[in-house]
């Protein structure tokens, strides 16, 4: 009972960032190229109303993610948040009145029958609850290490889809640092209560690493295209949330020949969502900015 729980809170949060992504990445469209990275970005998108209902639904995503990781494996439960990208265009499709044609539902057949083939392949089991502070000094380091080079090498790059990328990989590796402390926060509540929660040392470290990480995807939704930014976010996530999930946790999955059909999820997964990324459906609705185009709302 315990592990379908997880997987539905999980859905509910990859349907709620989905509906947040869209919101946020408009909002985005509607500040000019300059403030990226940059303060006035975030000053500039708290005045906008597409962006606070952005992030109401961010809120909502981590409220489900929590739930989802309280009763579940983060092996799990973050993969499951590839689901993100086709739940954003189904929703653009039926907000828009727009008919989603044969490419898009093979693409979205795709990335679920991945999802699934990739998890019943892998059968990733849960570890300890409590991963000792020797194995979260290290973890920490190097994923904050893997942010810092990545937003270097962005902030080398003009906007386009390579700065896209890497941002949206930096992204997704705070994502995955974020759900593996707020699994610790969530457990050291479930057995404290709100006492144990707030004076837990993890539960300022996710939300630390959460407002960087939401600063960074505001960025990387301005640096470029979506087909650049989302792939790299989704697959990123699920790997880096798979490898702390084994290595911090202690959680496991099945290897040997069942590395076949786990790779050929993988491969299903990877091509699903490249090809939503790329649809024009996508384009309508998140379409990256023009360097040369006004921008929307500007005198």
């Amino acid at each position: 009972m315990a592990a379908l729980l997880s997987v539905v809170f999980a859905v509910l949060a990859a349907a709620s960032n989905a509906l947040a992504v869209a919101l946020q990445r408009r909002a985005a469209l509607t500040v000019p190229a300059s403030e990226g990275f940059r303060l006035r970005l975030m000053i500039d998108l708290l005045h906008r109303p597409v962006w606070l209902a952005g992030f109401a639904a961010v809120l909502c995503a981590a409220a489900c993610q929590a739930l989802a990781l309280a009763t579940g494996p983060i092996s799990v439960v973050q993969p499951i948040f590839i689901l993100e990208l086709p739940f954003a265009l189904l929703a653009a499709g039926l907000i828009l009145g727009r008919r989603l044609g044969a490419r898009i539902w093979s693409a979205v057949a795709l990335v679920v029958v991945g999802l699934g083939t990739a998890l019943a392949a892998a059968s990733p089991t849960p570890g300890t609850s409590v991963p000792p502070l020797a194995l979260w000094i290290p973890a920490v380091l190097a994923c904050g290490g893997a942010v810092a080079l990545l937003v270097g090498a962005a902030l080398r790059r003009p906007n386009g889809p390579v700065r896209a990328a890497a941002v949206g990989t930096a992204v997704a590796v705070g994502y995955a640092l974020t759900a593996a402390l707020l699994k610790d926060a969530a457990h050291a509540g479930s057995q404290g209560g709100a006492a144990a929660f707030f004076t837990a040392w993890q539960t300022y470290g996710f939300a630390a690493v959460g407002v960087g990480a939401l600063f960074l995807l505001q960025n990387a939704l301005h640096s470029g295209p979506l087909v650049a930014s989302q792939p790299a976010l989704t697959l990123g996530d699920a790997s880096v949330s798979l490898a702390l999930g084994v290595t911090l946790f202690g959680e496991r999955i099945r290897l040997g020949w069942w590395l076949v059909p786990e790779i050929l999820g993988v491969a299903l997964i990877v091509t699903g969502v490249v090809r939503l990324a790329a649809s024009p459906l996508t384009g309508s609705v998140v379409a990256p900015p023009s360097p040369d185009a006004p921008v929307v709302g500007s005198p």
